[in-house]
C-alpha cells in the first residue's frame, strides 16, 4: 500500500500518532478513574478543532483494555471522523482475535509495510508477547524489517512498533521495554536508512537521537506516566497526541499536543493497574 501527500505543492508525508487508547466494552469503561472512551473523543474532538492537514494515522497498540471486539469497534468509530486511513499494530493488552473484529475495514488497515510518498516507508512490527506486559522481537519480525531495509535502501525508513526499544528512566516500566532489543539495534545499525523509531506504551514522551536515529514516545490518550520514576507513578500531565512531518530529504519534524491543562485527572493515590 501506499499513502500519497494530501499537499500539491510538497513530497512531505504528515502522519498522526494516537496511541495507548485503553478502550472498554462499556461506555462508561475506567482506566485509574480516567473515562478512556471520553478522554479519545476528546482527543479526536480536539485534532478535528485544530484543522490541520495529515495524510494517515498510526495507532501504536493498546488500543483495547479488556480485550473485548466491541472496545475495538469503539475505536472504529472513534477515529472515523479523522477520515484518513489509520494503520494500527498490537500492544500488550491487545487480544488480537478481537483485533480483526473491526477488520478488513475501510479505514483502518493492519499492515507490515507501507510506502509513504515518493521518499519513505513505513515497518510495522509486532512486540507483543502474549500474556505478559513487556516485548520481544521475533526472527520473523527482525527479518521484516531487514528485508524491507534492504528492498527498499533509496527510502527513508520509519519503525513502529508498541514497546519502547530504549530505557526510559523509569524502573518499573523500564521491566516491560522491548527485551533483546540489541537485536532490534543489530538489524538497524546495519543500514543508512532508519530515520526514526516511533512507539506507545509508555504513556509519556520521549524524544532522543540514538546512533543517529530519531526515537520517540508518544502521550497517550487516557492516563499519562510520570517519567523518571521508580515506582508507579501517575502524572498530571492531560491526554495527548503526537504529528509528524516527513520530509523528502529524510529530515522530521514533530510536535506532542495535548488537550487543556487539567483534562481528565487521574486518581493519583492508585499504586498500579
Amino acid at each position: 500500500m501506499k499513502v500519497t501527500s494530501s499537499s500539491s505543492d510538497s513530497d512531505s508525508i504528515k502522519l498522526l500518532q494516537i496511541t495507548d487508547t485503553h478502550l472498554f466494552e462499556p461506555a462508561d469503561g475506567s482506566l485509574l478513574s480516567v473515562n478512556t472512551l471520553d478522554s479519545f473523543n476528546a482527543v479526536v474532538e480536539a485534532i478535528l478543532e485544530d484543522n490541520r492537514c495529515f495524510d494517515a494515522i498510526i495507532s501504536t497498540g493498546d488500543i483495547s483494555q479488556d480485550h473485548t471486539a466491541v472496545s475495538y469497534q469503539r475505536f472504529e468509530q472513534g477515529i472515523a471522523p479523522l477520515e484518513k486511513t489509520c494503520f494500527w499494530l498490537p500492544g500488550n493488552h491487545d487480544f488480537k482475535p478481537s483485533m480483526t473484529s473491526v477488520l478488513p475495514s475501510e479505514q483502518i488497515k493492519q499492515l507490515q509495510h507501507v510506502l509513504l510518498g515518493e521518499s519513505w516507508q513505513m515497518v510495522m512490527l509486532d512486540s507483543q508477547i502474549v500474556g505478559v506486559p513487556h516485548g520481544r522481537l521475533s526472527d520473523y519480525q527482525l527479518s521484516l524489517l531487514e528485508e524491507k531495509l534492504l528492498e527498499y535502501p533509496e527510502r527513508h525508513t520509519l519503525v513502529l512498533l508498541h514497546h519502547h526499544p530504549l530505557l526510559v528512566g523509569s524502573r518499573w516500566l523500564d521491566q516491560h521495554t522491548l527485551k533483546d532489543a540489541h537485536h532490534f539495534w543489530q538489524v538497524v545499525e546495519k543500514h543508512q536508512n532508519v530515520k526514526a523509531v516511533v512507539c506507545g506504551h509508555v504513556h509519556q514522551d520521549m524524544n532522543v537521537l540514538h546512533n543517529g536515529v530519531r526515537v520517540m514516545s508518544t502521550p497517550s490518550t487516557c492516563v499519562q506516566f510520570k517519567p523518571n520514576s521508580d515506582d508507579f507513578a501517575l502524572d498530571t500531565l492531560s491526554p495527548g497526541w503526537r504529528e509528524l512531518e516527513l520530509h523528502s530529504d529524510g529530515r522530521l519534524t514533530t510536535q506532542v499536543k495535548r488537550l487543556a491543562k487539567g483534562c481528565f485527572q487521574p486518581d493519583f493515590s492508585s499504586a498500579g493497574y
